[in-house]
């Protein structure tokens, strides 16, 4: 909804129903309860962006949105990780997809979340490794000087990337400067680099840069990606996979 939202500035209740596949009543709940957390501004009829709400929705919200995208991102990502292999692992909610598509594999994790070392509590197949660090309030990822001394410390075979926003210009970029400091030695870090990002984030630009589009050996999305977004994206990355997305 948001995502419809950012592309359009407003939309009514009719249009965001339709677009999404959802009752007008549902629409009008998670309208109201947006408003309440300040993303947007009701109005007869519909919504528009609330000012100032180009920053990042908590991840209470995002967890329940393009959740199909997340998903179809989530299986294309684990299919390129090895059995026996060492994975760190972002955040977020695209990385807690990721996780959950991971569960009951052969690996050893590194997580740099707590929510994100939570879909693993009960896996006897996954050893992980949770390193220090001061946690981010609401997303519970962990930051700071410990945790990128712990990162370069260690070796990894491949690094799950995710983030707020890409586009060739801006190339990967999040909207908290700690989190973005973690990326950069995580970079660092690991032999190969998956970045998982869904398509609506393309094109965009968050605040603070995390690295260019061709650092990654590859790129994630889903197949919503644009016939000009793909060529774009393909003209500097070094390997893009666009994910099928299956209907919820």
């Amino acid at each position: 909804m948001l995502d419809i939202l950012r592309s359009r500035e407003s939309a009514t209740v009719a249009e965001l129903a339709t677009q999404l596949s959802i009752t007008e009543m549902t629409i009008r709940r998670d309208l109201e309860a947006l408003e309440v957390q300040g993303l947007l501004k009701r109005f007869h009829g519909g919504a528009r962006l609330a000012a100032g709400s180009s920053y990042e929705p908590p991840l209470v919200v995002r967890m329940s949105t393009r959740t199909a995208q997340k998903r179809a991102i989530a299986a294309a990502v684990a299919d390129l990780v090895e059995d026996g292999s060492t994975v760190l692992l972002d955040g977020g909610s695209t990385g807690i997809a990721v996780a959950q598509a991971l569960v009951g594999r052969d690996l050893m994790v590194c997580a740099l979340s707590l929510r994100v070392a939570w879909v693993f509590e009960d896996s006897s197949t996954v050893h992980l490794l949770q390193p220090p660090g001061t946690l981010r309030r609401g997303e519970l990822s962990v930051s700071g000087a410990e945790t990128v001394a712990h990162l370069q410390r260690h070796h990894f075979d491949t690094y799950v990337l995710t983030a707020s926003a890409f586009s060739r210009k801006g190339g990967f970029t999040e909207w908290n400067v700690e989190d973005a400091a973690v990326k950069r030695a995580a970079l660092e870090s690991a032999a190969v680099t998956v970045a998982a990002v869904d398509s609506a984030k393309f094109d965009r630009t968050a605040f603070v840069g995390v690295c260019s589009m061709d650092a990654p050996q590859v790129v994630v999305s889903d197949d919503g990606l644009s016939g000009a977004a793909r060529a774009s994206a393909e003209a500097v990355v070094q390997r893009l996979v666009l994910a099928p997305v299956l209907d919820d």
